[in-house]
């Protein structure tokens, strides 16, 4: 695994003419994000050793490097799921790369299913923290010892201070923001009524299919961690049925200058 890891790093660095210090994983719908970078370099997943490539839709599957407000960012256009057929630890391999590139912040956006009847799709949630519904982990096997530990703490696995920064911003931006629990699910059907009612119950208030694999490495790995979903739809049981999801015009636009603020002000 370390061998793959270093390969995919070389090979990545290879291309870079910068080296980044943040790294933006962008969910379903949330791609376009990427035409805010100057100076872009386009790598597809398909063409670095050992990367997963992405098969869930809205996801492009590259990997664009560039600048942000003067800091240079590296984005992945698209991410892996547990659903796709892929392990834990294959979810999380990009994140491991990262590491080695030397990036120390991870920014982590989901698209997502509303539990909580206060929020409205469109919404945007900063996670405090999560709830797994999985037995495996990407930290499962043999620990790799260069990155973290056998046991790693995951009281604050969302950084403090990158929620204080965030809530700052859209206080004084205006942008609506909520905070709560992500719900991490195993999809692709989504959840069933009573499922959701649980998950209330427990204190979720979004459900997601993707980020937390990607969370558990980071956090192992020490990285500086700060989650953001989007709600494009509500939870089953609380309209009719699920139909699409939305992605609302306003949403976006609250996204973008939420990201783009935090990345100049870190």
């Amino acid at each position: 695994m370390l061998q793959k890891l270093n390969e995919a790093a070389d090979y990545i660095r290879s291309k870079l003419q910068i080296r980044p210090e943040i790294a933006l994983v962008l969910g379903t719908g949330l791609g376009d994000f990427a035409a805010e970078l100057t100076g872009s370099v386009v790598i597809p997943y398909a063409d670095i050793p050992h990367f997963p490539v992405s098969t869930a839709p809205y996801h492009k599957g590259q990997l664009v490097a560039g600048e942000l407000a003067g800091k240079p960012v590296l984005i992945m256009q698209g991410r892996f799921h547990y659903y796709e057929g892929y392990t834990m630890e294959q979810a999380a391999f990009p994140v491991r790369v990262f590491c080695l590139l030397g990036i120390k912040t991870l920014i982590l956006t989901n698209a997502v299913g509303a539990i909580n009847t206060d929020y409205r799709v469109g919404d945007l949630m900063m996670i405090e923290d999560h709830i797994k519904f999985f037995n495996d982990s990407p930290l499962r096997g043999s620990n790799l010892d260069s990155f973290g530990p056998r046991f790693n703490d995951m009281s604050n696995a969302y950084t403090k201070k990158l929620r204080d920064l965030a809530r700052e911003i859209a206080e004084t931006m205006h942008i609506p923001l909520k905070e709560g629990v992500y719900a991490y699910m195993p999809g692709p059907s989504y959840e069933t009524p009573a499922e959701i009612r649980m998950l209330r119950t427990l204190g979720a208030d979004v459900v997601g299919m993707s980020t937390v694999p990607e969370v558990l490495a980071a956090a192992h790995a020490g990285m500086q961690i700060f989650g953001l979903s989007f709600c494009v739809n509500m939870a089953a049981g609380i309209e009719k049925e699920i139909t699409h999801i939305g992605f609302s015009k306003a949403g976006i636009e609250h996204f973008t200058k939420l990201m783009c603020k935090m990345i100049k002000d870190m």
